[in-house]
């Protein structure tokens, strides 16, 4: 382990303990909120590294779906927690903001970085994967938009939304569970930018996961109950904090796995860990959670408000043009990033 991972796990390890002495030792608030945000950041860099000595074993496929899943952590957490406390549109918009961000901003700066770093500026990568993307953004975003119309229409159906959306769930989760069956298969060995001589014994790479993987679990509590009076003083909505702050926060492990990898020209892998995670979060993420939260005061579903309907069906289109060839240049990252801003500023006035 090199010097900086240990100076980042001392300093994760400190920034937690404060984050845990504020939520117990001080009222709820900005600075708590903060805390906890920052704790959740480190905590993710520690998956990251944990992840990326773990894949070092295997292919890009293997390991972006592994970087990927344990990325999400804080992400259900987060929602898990917002649920029981009944902030359900916290819980809502930070799934969705969770999807943006990764398909929008992360991907949109990993091709920027990508594409600067390549000596044609063009970003290069297998196609097969941002093409499963899209067709797994397509099948979650059909059950989206039929609820919204359901509901917005007040059809005969829109009486039983959670009945629906329960057996959308779990059709959903079918479609991910045969997607992921072959796609994992299609590995072709080790892939990952690792120095020689830098990996970490496997159990000790598995003990820094399980470690963080855990302390996710009790910060994303932290976090969520400073939430609501930070938001409070800040003075802006739920549903930005929920679509903006909670999104980033808890997809620390994409904003800076992908770019670093990008940086280093590992484009397959960069493409990888970003796209598994908007896959898993639209197409297992989303949908697991709408079945736990059946067993929730305050359950989650998959009608949303017409606006974030059609930002969802818009950056499926957008994601499967700008990745579907297997290429993107800078200007087209841009564009991605732009879409997040344009997004994120409509939330802040919401």
């Amino acid at each position: 382990m090199t010097r900086r991972h240990q100076a980042a796990l001392a300093g994760t390890a400190v920034v937690t303990a404060v984050a845990g002495i504020l939520r117990y030792a001080t009222s709820a608030g900005v600075v708590p909120f903060a805390a906890a945000a920052v704790a959740l950041a480190g905590l993710a860099y520690l998956v990251a590294f944990g992840t990326e000595q773990v894949g070092a074993r295997y292919g890009p496929a293997v390991t972006g779906f592994m970087q990927s899943t344990l990325g999400n952590l804080p992400e259900f957490f987060i929602v898990i927690f917002a649920l029981s406390a009944g902030e359900t549109v916290v819980a809502q918009t930070s799934i969705i903001g969770s999807l943006f961000a990764n398909a929008l901003l992360v991907l949109g700066l990993v091709i920027v970085v990508g594409a600067r770093s390549a000596d044609d500026g063009l970003m290069s990568f297998k196609v097969r994967l941002p093409m499963d993307t899209a067709t797994l953004l397509l099948v979650a975003v059909f059950i989206i938009v039929i609820t919204g119309l359901s509901a917005g229409s007040s059809d005969k159906a829109s009486a039983h939304i959670e009945t629906i959306d329960a057996i959308g769930a779990g059709c959903v989760l079918f479609v991910y569970a045969a997607w992921i069956r072959s796609y994992l298969r299609s590995d072709t060995g080790p892939a990952t930018d690792v120095p020689h001589g830098s990996t970490l014994p496997l159990p000790i790479g598995l003990g820094v996961l399980a470690a963080a993987g855990t302390g996710s679990a009790f910060v994303s509590d932290w976090f969520i109950h400073a939430l609501d009076p930070a938001i409070r003083t800040l003075g802006i909505s739920k549903a930005f904090a929920g679509l903006v702050i909670v999104a980033i926060a808890g997809n620390a492990v994409e904003n800076f796995t992908g770019l670093v990898l990008a940086r280093k020209r590992n484009f397959d892998l960069a493409i990888s860990v970003v796209k598994n995670s908007v896959a898993q979060i639209a197409a297992f993420l989303f949908p697991a959670l709408v079945l736990v939260s059946l067993a929730f005061a305050h359950t989650l579903t998959f009608q949303l408000a017409p606006v974030y309907i059609g930002a969802m069906l818009l950056t499926a289109i957008a994601v499967w043009q700008i990745t579907g060839d297997g290429e993107a240049t800078e200007f087209e990252g841009w564009a991605l990033v732009s879409l997040y801003v344009i997004l994120a500023t409509f939330a802040l006035y919401e």
